[in-house]
């Protein structure tokens, strides 16, 4: 019974009336029950401290923890410690992924003039492991090994865009070198896009007008990237799939089935290297050949040139292919009601050098909401469902540990995963949520309950009062909404592949930066920079925690449908109007969709009114119901899963979600419904939009069939509790 006080229908008999109605609802908890549930995350959310955040941020930071490599396993094995010191069980989940590391990195322009590149990033005085930081490589991983030499050709963000402004300049990059700035796309993207224009190699700079001084001052005098900064990350095929590349689909545990090299289809196809501004700087200098347009110019100080001509480049890359460990970091609290369901909150703690922003900001948030709910755990309360928090290794890679994870565990997450929660970066600024949209009232109540540490009002009215400021109709003011979700960090395994309905949420986006997969990403340059109060934090923590409270207490899965229906239909909106805007698709008919909408808005609003009627319903009924309340949450739940399909998005089979995905040539940013959207605005054929429509409008009556029989199973409950 004491475990049960933690759930949804609860009575708070010790609550005054008064006080039950000056509190706010929450979804997936009755007005009896607020005070009780107001008091105990006020004790969950006063546990985070900003010196705790500060310490560990500094300790976890102090040196390279590169994935595979030794510095990943010891900042492993500090969280399990840390964890179980809160009195969690937790542990090391060890599995393994092909990983090169560098060997041999040269780059020379050979003429017109002669040019080596320094390829490293100099040690800062001012930034005390910058000494450290700069031994490491600057490399892009799953690039082949190479020597090559070519002619140099600029294609600005080697987007699809830029290729076809290059068609119609007359320019091919065909037996080339290419060089493209970083941005506009995600950085696997660009070797692949050369590659099938029949480039040799591809070479990725940080432009200063993008990331450098043309923004603001450089580090360590400002926050922008310095002229010998360099991007490190992976090109790895990632909208193929992510994850080890010789496990496609299966949890790379020792032993495990592993694909030839010769099988694997996620390797860069084409050699690649990250360079700086200042090595980019003579190689852009020399190109002749058409002057860029305007908006392929940065700002170095030279007139952009897109070439081929007179500069001629060579490239050797040499790497150490093997198979290396991964530590995956997992603790779980058992739940007292329901433990065969479970609640996942995950944040990565691999980085590229020290990672303090990316991604200990993130991981030592996460640490502290753990924190609080082990101070919870040592009062006598439980959790109604398992919480599950993993510290996920490699996803800089790849997203290697969580997929591999996800992937072991495929079996017990279809049946028992409730929800995800990720977090990654985290630093002053706004609230941004992102993910599946039954979650976005739960969401929008999270950031109702959490205070904004700097403007003093609620996180859910800064962030409206942003949005506000940034619209271009202020006579109609946007609510809250989260955005869809592509890929690009640890939820894309449990969305996009297994179904889980996931919410990646962070802070950020107050003032420029430029020191992203640096060497420079440090804790000096966080502390100035990026949280100087270390109170956006404590933000970050309370909101993870009380996501993860509220996620595994409520009796009722506080899923909301009405939301999704009005979200889907303007995709539709979107692709229709995509689509008569180009010959090859017009005419796209997407009736049957939006039919499919309508049953699912239908199916949503009964499932709302049957709720409502709970929310006042007799909870000590409703309670002894156990087993009814497990088939009904089972049932919201799975509804995500039914939006998946067991052929996957054409191409590719691993994303089996035909709503979320990331694009084929954006790499992290979404692609909603994906199948759809794409052979409307990237491979314009209207015969396979079609057919995906069809597939796109299975899945959605297949899901409003699951919304339609919550509803019947929660009422069939009330009626029981009601007799």
């Amino acid at each position: 019974m004491r475990s049960a006080l933690a759930v949804l229908f609860v009575i708070a008999a010790s609550a005054p009336a008064q006080a039950q109605q000056a509190l706010q609802p929450v979804r997936g908890f009755t007005a009896a029950s607020l005070a009780e549930r107001a008091a105990l995350e006020a004790r969950l959310r006063a546990v985070p401290q900003p010196d705790s955040i500060r310490f560990w941020l500094e300790r976890l930071s102090s040196e390279p923890h590169i994935a595979g490599q030794p510095g990943s396993l010891r900042v492993a094995e500090q969280l399990r410690d840390r964890l179980k010191s809160f009195g969690l069980d937790a542990k090391l989940e060890r599995f393994e992924a092909y990983m090169p590391m560098p060997r041999v990195r040269e780059l020379e322009l050979l003429a017109p003039e002669r040019y080596r590149a320094i390829l490293a990033e100099p040690a800062l005085s001012e930034d005390r492991t910058s000494e450290v930081a700069a031994r490491v490589p600057t490399w892009n991983a799953y690039s082949p090994d190479a020597n090559v030499t070519g002619q140099l050709v600029y294609v600005n963000y080697g987007t699809p865009e830029d290729y076809a402004v290059l068609d119609s300049l007359g320019v091919s990059v065909a037996g080339k070198i290419v060089i493209a700035r970083y941005g506009r796309s995600w950085r696997g993207i660009k070797p692949k896009m050369a590659a099938e224009r029949g480039a040799i190699a591809t070479l990725i700079y940080s432009d200063p007008r993008d990331d450098g001084y043309f923004a603001e001052s450089v580090y360590p005098n400002g926050p922008m990237r310095p002229e010998t900064g360099v991007q490190r990350g992976s090109v790895m095929d990632m909208p193929r799939h992510p994850g080890d590349p010789q496990s496609p689909g299966w949890g790379s545990v020792e032993g495990a089935r592993k694909l030839a090299v010769a099988e694997i289809q996620t390797l860069s196809p084409i050699p690649v290297l990250p360079i700086s501004y200042g090595d980019a700087l003579p190689l852009l200098r020399n190109l002749t050949g058409p002057v860029a347009p305007e908006s392929w110019r940065g700002a170095l100080p030279i007139t952009y040139h897109i070439g081929p001509g007179a500069a001629n480049v060579r490239m050797r890359l040499e790497f150490d292919w093997q198979v290396r460990p991964l530590y995956n970091v997992i603790a779980t609290i058992p739940g007292a009601v329901w433990p065969d369901q479970w609640v996942v909150l995950g944040n990565h703690h691999d980085a590229w050098v020290n990672g303090a922003e990316d991604p200990i900001s993130g991981m030592v948030a996460l640490m502290e909401a753990a924190r609080g709910l082990g101070h919870l755990l040592s009062t006598g309360w439980r959790p109604a469902r398992t919480i599950i928090i993993a510290g996920w290794d490699g996803e800089e890679w790849g997203l290697l540990g969580s997929t591999e994870w996800a992937e072991h565990h495929r079996a017990e997450l279809d049946q028992k995963g409730v929800v995800y929660f990720n977090s990654d970066t985290n630093s002053k600024g706004w609230l941004s949520a992102d993910g599946s949209h039954s979650l976005e009232r739960f969401m929008e109540e999270v950031a109702r309950d959490i205070r904004d540490p700097q403007r003093n009002v609620s996180v859910l009215q800064a962030v409206l009062a942003r949005r506000a400021s940034q619209s271009t109709r202020p006579d109609s003011l946007p609510g809250f909404t989260i955005g869809a979700l592509g890929s690009g960090s640890d939820y894309t395994a449990f969305l996009d592949n297994l179904g889980l309905a996931s919410v990646n949420a962070s802070y950020g986006g107050d003032g420029p930066s430029g020191i992203y997969h640096s060497a420079y990403d440090s804790f000096d340059f966080y502390r100035r920079f990026k949280d100087p109060t270390w109170q956006f934090g404590v933000a970050e923590a309370q909101t993870l925690a009380t996501m993860a409270i509220r996620m595994a207490d409520a009796a009722v899965l506080p899923f909301e449908f009405t939301s999704v229906a009005r979200t889907y239909r303007g995709y539709v909106d979107e692709i229709v109007k995509g689509a008569e805007a180009k010959a090859a698709t017009k005419g796209l008919d997407m009736r049957a969709v939006r039919a499919a909408i309508d049953t699912l808005d239908r199916a949503a609003t009964r499932y709302e009114a049957a709720y409502r009627k709970a929310a006042t319903a007799n909870a000590r009924d409703l309670m002894q119901r156990g087993g009814a309340l497990a088939e009904l949450n089972s049932a919201l739940y799975r509804a995500e899963r039914s939006l998946t399909s067991a052929q996957g998005l054409p191409d590719r089979a691993w994303f089996r979600h035909l709503i979320y995905a990331p694009g084929f040539y954006t790499g992290y940013g979404v692609k909603t419904m994906p199948g759809v959207r794409e052979a409307v605005e990237d491979r314009p054929n209207r015969e396979v939009a079609q057919r995906e429509a069809a597939r796109v409008e299975a899945v959605l009556r297949a899901y409003a069939a699951e919304v339609d029989r919550a509803a019947a199973l929660l009422e069939r409950l009330l009626a029981i509790s009601l007799m």
